[in-house]
């Protein structure tokens, strides 16, 4: 296999386009870190015009995938945490290249975690936990217990990887096996809300006053990204604040996360008059 696997990658490290090249292996049977592949090619290129590009091979009884992605789709991963594996590939893959220690220096980044990063993973995981901790209630509220239920799940899905995120640990895809070690209170709601024998609206009504205590003990932390970039300057309109480079990653769920932080009064509002008689225009602005 080792020479099939270097007659594949050999053309692609002379290339100078590519950064570095990784060899994932299964680790186990139940891991499933190489998609049920028995082993992943991971090759990193600065190629214009590339995005992802795939390659599935097969010898003997063995099958191999090749992914080669380009840099910025790969730290466009990293940064939204969008595809948790690559995270398993890049710690625990087997360089077969490295152009200029990139890749030794991308691994270092990731053991690192900087705070900057943090607060900017930290905001998305928090918008992403209101926007379905708000759809929830108001289906519960409407008595559509079983929606209102999966939306809180996703909720604790969100909470249990910003208190990750907050310790400067990256999720991985066993979430809860993390924040079960590291945030022990947020585990416990999830395992009441799946394994309760309640009424499953009981079990939403506490889940949704333990939720409301643990959202408004992280809304200093959850906004402080956000509302550094709307100090930027005096005022926003929101096409201006959905088309920030820094702000852009919050869509979809940026018009609610933004109404919830006026909301708690982290947000203000200035109305400016339009043309239209006793209408305004509405900006947004750090208080």
């Amino acid at each position: 296999m080792e020479n099939i696997l270097r007659s594949i990658y050999q053309e692609r490290a002379s290339d100078p386009n590519t950064l570095g090249i990784l060899l994932i292996e299964e680790q186990n049977h139940y891991s499933n870190m190489t998609n049920s592949f028995d082993e992943i090619l991971l090759v990193i290129s600065k190629e214009p015009d590339l995005r992802l590009f795939m390659k599935h091979y097969s010898f003997e009884d063995k099958k191999l995938a090749l992914y080669t992605v380009h840099e910025t789709q790969l730290k466009e991963w990293l940064s939204l945490g969008t595809n948790k594996k690559v995270f398993d590939w890049i710690l625990f893959g087997k360089i077969l290249f490295d152009r200029n220690d990139y890749l030794q220096q991308l691994i270092q980044e990731i053991k690192d975690f900087p705070f900057q990063e943090r607060k900017f993973r930290i905001g998305i995981e928090f918008a992403k936990l209101i926007q379905r901790y708000l759809e929830g209630k108001k289906l519960y509220e409407q008595q559509q217990y079983l929606d209102a239920y999966s939306h809180i799940v996703h909720s604790l899905h969100h909470l249990g990887r910003l208190a990750l995120i907050e310790k400067g640990f990256h999720p991985e895809v066993t979430v809860w096996n993390q924040v079960k070690q590291i945030e022990p209170q947020v585990f416990k709601m999830y395992e009441e809300l799946v394994s309760s024998e309640e009424p499953i609206h009981k079990r939403l009504e506490l889940l949704f006053l333990a939720s409301e205590f643990f959202i408004h003990s992280k809304i200093d932390l959850g906004a402080t990204h956000i509302i550094e970039v709307l100090g930027e300057r005096e005022k926003w309109s929101i096409q201006e604040i959905m088309e920030h480079p820094k702000l852009k990653d919050y869509s979809p769920n940026l018009v609610v996360f933004l109404e919830y932080l006026v909301d708690k009064n982290f947000i203000g509002i200035e109305l400016v008059e339009s043309k239209g008689k006793g209408i305004y225009h509405r900006y947004y602005k750090k208080i």
